[in-house]
């Protein structure tokens, strides 16, 4: 039988099917190349601060393992319980995993005090060193966020960024996340996953 003598709609239908395979091939090697060829950002900045503990922590103490960074404050009424939230939902989410840490930075030191903080951390779930709450002078804060993690720090504490930041083991920035989006939560966890993977 000629291809003349099928119907039109029969032929369109399969090369319309054949199409969408192609298309999602494509899709789904796009995501996976996305995924192993994560780019290098920039660096992480070198800093140390004072974690709620009282001791202070240095960016080198995240060295050899991901980690996640965010900028907040505890009275924030807005965006800040619903990035905590996600960070929590992580910090959950990777509690068996000693690949990957968590880094929260406080944009209001004035009044985020380590027994804010700690009251702050509690609230959260918080019961190990995987996630840290750290402050410091506000002038450094900012020299951190804008010129080290290339993120906005005008009108602190309420312009603070609403981006997560993932950095890998050797301190390479390799992504920025909303973490007020949930899509863009996903993706983050998928790249979690992708860079652990990676680790030796």
């Amino acid at each position: 039988m000629s291809t003349n003598s099928l119907p039109k709609g029969f032929v369109f239908g399969i090369i319309f099917a054949f199409l969408l395979a192609v298309g999602a091939a494509l899709v789904i090697s796009a995501a996976h190349y996305s995924r192993a060829n994560l780019p290098v950002l920039g660096s992480a900045p070198d800093f140390t601060l004072t974690e709620r503990s009282g001791e202070p922590f240095s960016s080198e103490d995240m060295r050899g393992t991901l980690w996640l960074v965010d900028f907040i404050f505890t009275h924030c009424q807005a965006a800040c319980p619903v990035m905590s939230g996600h960070m929590a939902e992580l910090y959950k989410l990777y509690a068996h995993s000693d690949k990957i840490r968590f880094l929260s930075i406080s944009v209001d030191p004035e009044r985020d005090t380590m027994e804010v903080l700690q009251d702050y951390a509690d609230k959260q779930g918080v019961t190990d060193n995987r996630w840290m709450f750290v402050r410091g002078e506000i002038d450094y804060i900012i020299e951190i966020c804008e010129q080290g993690f290339m993120l906005p720090a005008e009108n602190l504490p309420m312009g603070h960024s609403t981006k997560f930041v993932l950095v890998d083991q050797v301190g390479q920035i390799r992504g920025y996340y909303d973490a007020l989006d949930d899509p863009d939560i996903d993706v983050l966890k998928t790249h979690i996953r992708e860079l652990a993977r990676q680790m030796k």
